[in-house]
């Protein structure tokens, strides 16, 4: 088997505009139904959905046969859980909170092999080179890992410039969720404050030569974003998806109205 080429951070780099979709169903039959709907990336979310190592696992080996490209987000950056995810099979990763440029370097380092890194050299336990079944896995691998950082509050954005120098960051997410929080206007990305600072900070991620990119359900703020470049944008969460349509059919059939959509960002 040739190694596995990360076909999501190709994209990235030759400028194209990838849409995806946030999974949140923790389940590996939902995630090849989504893998079937022709959305270019997925992110299977393993810091707010119930998803476990072996969860994560078995949602990456549904999705695999198709062209959308896996995106894992771990609860946390921690250098061991990073290990352990990227040996599972994923090319890139998703990380939250990310504050400073320093936090950054080291996840980086935490993606690569030594003497650049410090990743675990388990490669004959790890799905990632089938089980050192990929010749010269070890060599080629740090080239086809893709670090996307995510900043979500105010420390994040006052070091974005920082953070998107960072040599190995291939790109920036921003969480409009957390952020809005921060920023006074929780459950409300779409305040006037939120979004001036969302359009700045896209256009700061371009000028950095980095791939820009960020969720949004109201598509005519997805659609704003990728007029000003965001080059890798969630359009919509499974669960949210799923919770309307049944919402919308019960209400069809029962004769009632259906639930307002409150409180909720995505």
């Amino acid at each position: 088997m040739d190694m596995p080429i990360n076909r999501f951070k190709q994209r990235l780099q030759q400028g194209e505009t990838q849409i995806g979709l946030w999974l949140g169903l923790a389940d590996a039959y939902c995630a090849e139904l989504a893998a079937n709907a022709g959305f270019d990336w997925l992110l299977i979310d393993g810091e707010h959905a119930p998803n476990d190592l072996r969860g994560l696992l078995g949602q990456l080996q549904a999705v695999a046969p198709y062209d959308s490209q896996p995106v894992i987000r771990p609860v946390i950056g921690d250098t061991a859980l990073i290990k352990q995810v990227l040996d599972i099979g994923v090319q890139t990763l998703l990380v939250p909170m990310v504050e400073t440029a320093d936090q950054a370097r080291q996840l980086v380092r935490a993606m690569r092999y030594p003497p650049l890194g410090v990743r675990g050299v388990g490669s004959a336990l790890a799905r990632a080179s089938r089980w050192n079944s990929i010749p010269g896995y070890l060599d080629e691998a740090d080239a086809q890992m893709c670090l996307l950082v995510q900043i979500e509050n105010r420390e994040g954005l006052e070091n974005l410039d920082a953070i998107a120098a960072v040599e190995g960051v291939d790109g920036v997410f921003i969480g409009p969720a957390d952020l809005s929080a921060a920023m006074g206007h929780r459950g409300n990305p779409g305040h006037p404050q939120v979004q001036a600072a969302i359009e700045d900070a896209i256009v700061r991620i371009q000028k950095a030569g980095k791939a820009a990119g960020i969720l949004s359900a109201d598509e005519k703020l997805a659609r704003r974003y990728i007029e000003l470049g965001a080059a890798f944008v969630a359009v919509g969460v499974d669960t949210t998806v799923l919770m309307r349509g049944l919402q919308g059919l019960a209400a069809k059939f029962k004769d009632t109205a259906a639930p307002a959509i409150t409180g909720g960002v995505y």
